[in-house]
């Protein structure tokens, strides 16, 4: 929020009268008339940038105060203050015309950079851009004595391009090809002349300016880069850093194969060609740009190697290896012959680099490319993405920029990773690190991530391992936490006491066992582990941490997108649902009504039957008091008739109508559920004895006949008569139906007889025996 004297001045700005505004129009005038401007000048140039950009509608200027501003910004001689607060007001305001902005432009650098900041942020087609553009490729074109070539030019030609990369012409895109050819290839070698402050010895005899140094202080033996350091740079070397920071976008935009026509040249040619450098000059504009800017990565990957005097040199050496290796991909995209030169490269980066995770983020790039060109090169790419998938996300998923490199690399090779690495989806429990560490700025991420880790075989490890993500989250803190603090720095924690005993607890052999599968790398340990209790019972205390707060908030709408997908990875899912309801059976009384709707509903039988059965299994299994003190008769009677209408609408089968198409189990378990429900609230039971006693009837109708196979029809007949049978002796139907938490095992249901207990089986073979005892 803004402090109160800005505020006021905004509100100012926002309310003023278009009489006082017209009046200070004229001031502002009068001041950009005079040849000297004071600080008032600059004062009223700040108060009107705030007027036209106090609200959400950009205000016309009078003719004579836009006039004058585009005046004294192209004036050689205007101080760069007036220069960017008149840049910023016409940026803000409406001009008459984008055109006349870039009409009578100079080759003036700085403002060149200043109307061109105002045209690309007025101009609304291409056609608004063209001036601006040809005047560019005009400056390029042009030769230009030493300390009068344009620096802002390739900036500004690379932001044209991202708007319109259709604005050049095949021969416009062959100039500038050649151009940075000539940058990327051929600066000079030599310092550039510093500033001399005058003096005696100042004259033609001064000393001439010393060579280029590597970044370990070596004089350069090779061609200039970015990595070549100086005191003062020229004009050439300049262009040649910004045509290396422009130079993946313009591979991206005019190097792909089917945007543009490539140049008739025979392939083989090409390859021959290229092998020399002293040849290269006979290839065309767009092959010759590859060619040396291949030589450049590979030069900046050579330099990368050299220990660095200073850090800041350190830094830049692992940014250019990144830029380096993306920008060799791109090229070995648009021509394979490439690969086969850059491998050797790569493959002695990758093993320079893989012990040091100081340069992980230039790891990514390398993987990037081992995953586009491993299979043609027939080269093992295994242990680059074990390395990848295992050390990356263990050891640091505290760093959020490499967290969304990392994602955004699985989010675009999602389909190859699948398919080519079949360690991706065997690491998801290490993947889902970062999202637990960074969890509110990489939601929507995985959200699009999460279908491509999940197959038959990982689909209910995943289910536990979201439902366990705050605990992750929990587990991570403490783990970095313990690796910093000692034990006899427990002084040192907030709230002391209660973290304190979350790392005592984490640092407790008996315990290590717990935390280990939390911070398991791949699957395939279990599912599960049976002692979750006592781990919530020891992260307890850290339940009011932000981080774990914020990953608790995200687990229902990866949950969300969980079940959405779920039945296109497997078919028998149907403990799914209830894989940890034992846990947290309060959620049905919490999401009452939602179960109540999606139970209600027939159409989700066919759409989602394996998720309704479970769901209707989870219904009779844990509403009950014995689970939650506020479950009462009357929800129990809501959802009894709810589930009740549903096994009527369903068993409703006349001669005329279509067979039903639902699956037996279905029937089998809404039976049970219901019987379930009516001992607990034993008024019930008379009207689910009468719908049960018509299950026979409904079993051998003819559409149930004609569909339904004999095994089936004998499970619906013998369920119906089962739960008759027991309701009629109502205490023992209460004790077999809804025996107490403590003796039930929440894994019974992925049984074959799933939805009853084992004492279920033992009193109806007992009420079948000895029918004789049962009343009436």
């Amino acid at each position: 929020m803004y402090s109160a004297g800005t505020e006021s001045l905004i509100k100012q700005a926002r309310e003023i009268q278009d009489e006082e505004l017209q009046k200070f129009y004229v001031r502002v005038s009068k001041m950009l008339s005079s040849k000297e401007h004071c600080s008032e000048t600059i004062d009223s140039l700040q108060r009107l940038k705030l007027i036209v950009s106090a609200t959400k509608y950009a205000r016309l200027l009078p003719a004579e105060v836009q006039n004058k501003l585009q005046t004294l910004l192209r004036s050689p001689g205007c101080p760069e203050q007036l220069r960017l607060l008149c840049s910023a007001v016409l940026s803000e305001s409406l001009p008459p015309s984008v055109r006349s902005l870039s009409a009578g432009l100079t080759q003036d650098c700085r403002s060149l950079g200043s109307v061109a900041a105002i045209v690309l942020a007025q101009a609304g087609n291409k056609d608004e851009l063209l001036p601006l553009c040809q005047h560019l490729l005009k400056c390029l074109e042009s030769r230009q004595p030493e300390g009068q070539i344009c620096k802002h030019t390739l900036p500004i030609l690379s932001k044209i391009i991202s708007f319109f990369p259709e604005i050049l012409s095949e021969d416009q895109i062959n100039l500038v090809n050649r151009k940075l050819v000539d940058w990327l290839r051929y600066a000079s070698v030599h310092q550039g002349a510093s500033l001399s402050s005058g003096g005696f010895f100042t004259g033609p005899r001064s000393r001439q300016p010393g060579p280029m140094t590597e970044v370990d202080g070596v004089v350069v033996g090779d061609f200039f880069t970015v990595l070549c350091v100086g005191q003062s740079y020229t004009e050439d070397q300049w262009m040649n850093m910004y045509a290396f920071s422009m130079l993946r976008k313009w591979l991206l935009t005019y190097d792909s194969e089917g945007t543009y026509d490539r140049s008739e040249v025979d392939s083989s040619v090409m390859s021959m060609v290229s092998a020399t450098s002293s040849s290269s000059r006979l290839l065309p504009p767009k092959e010759r740009l590859r060619e040396k800017s291949f030589e450049y990565c590979q030069r900046l990957i050579e330099q990368s190697d050299r220990k660095a005097i200073k850090r800041t040199d350190t830094e830049l050496q692992k940014v250019c290896l990144i830029e380096a290796v993306a920008v060799m991909d791109i090229i070995c995209k648009e021509d394979s012959s490439y690969v086969y030169r850059a491998f050797p490269c790569l493959k002695a980066l990758y093993g320079r680099l893989s012990g040091d995770l100081a340069f992980a983020r230039a790891l990514m790039p390398i993987a990037q490319f081992y995953l586009n060109h491993s299979e043609m090169a027939a080269v093992d790419s295994e242990a680059v993405f074990r390395h990848l998938l295992s050390r990356f996300p263990s050891e640091m998923f505290n760093e959020p920029l490499l967290a969304f490199e990392f994602v955004q690399f699985c989010r675009l090779n999602m389909a190859v990773l699948q398919e080519r690495v079949p360690l991706y989806r065997q690491s998801f429990p290490n993947i889902f690190k970062f999202l637990a560490w960074n969890s509110p700025a990489l939601i929507a991420d995985y959200m699009e991530l999460l279908p491509s880790l999940m197959c038959r075989e990982t689909a209910v490890e995943i289910l536990h391992t979201l439902l366990d993500l705050p605990c992750l989250a929990a587990t991570l803190d403490l783990q970095q936490k313990s690796a910093t603090f000692q034990a006899a720095d427990r002084v040192l924690w907030d709230n002391g006491t209660k973290l304190a005993n979350c790392l005592e607890a984490f640092r407790q052999p008996s315990c290590r066992g717990l935390f280990l599968y939390i911070l398991r790398p791949e699957a395939g340990t279990g599912d599960t582990i049976d002692r979750l209790n006592m781990l919530h019972e020891m992260l307890a205390d850290m339940s009011e941490s932000p981080r774990v707060i914020q990953c608790a908030q995200i687990v229902p709408v990866l949950l969300h997108v969980f079940f959405n997908h779920v039945a296109q990875v497997t078919t028998t899912y149907s403990g799914l649902a209830n894989e940890r309801q034992s846990l947290h059976p309060s959620l049905l009384i919490d999401q009452s009504r939602e179960l109540l709707d999606f139970a209600g509903s027939v159409s989700n039988i066919s759409s989602k039957k394996e998720l309704y059965t479970s769901v209707v299994w989870m219904i009779g299994e844990y509403l009950s008091v014995s689970y939650d003190k506020r479950c009462t008769v009357e929800l129990i009677t809501s959802f009894f008739e709810s589930l009740e209408a549903v096994l009527l609408e369903i068993t409703q089968v006349r001669q005329s109508t279509k067979p039903p198409n639902y699956h037996p189990r279905v029937l089998t378990v809404l039976m049970t559920t219901l019987s379930k429900l009516a001992s607990r609230s034993q008024d019930l039971i008379p009207r689910l004895s009468l719908s049960l006693s018509k299950m026979r009837t409904f079993a051998q109708s003819a559409p149930v006949a004609s569909c339904y196979s004999e095994e089936d029809i004998e499970e619906i007949i013998t369920r119906a008569s089962e739960l008759v049978n027991l309701l009629k002796l109502p205490n023992v139907a209460q004790f077999v139906l809804a025996p107490s938490p403590h003796g039930d095992n929440p894994r019974w249901h992925k049984d074959t007889n799933t939805s009853l207990p084992h004492s279920m089986r033992a009193v109806s073979g007992l009420l079948h025996k000895n029918s004789s005892f049962l009343p009436g």
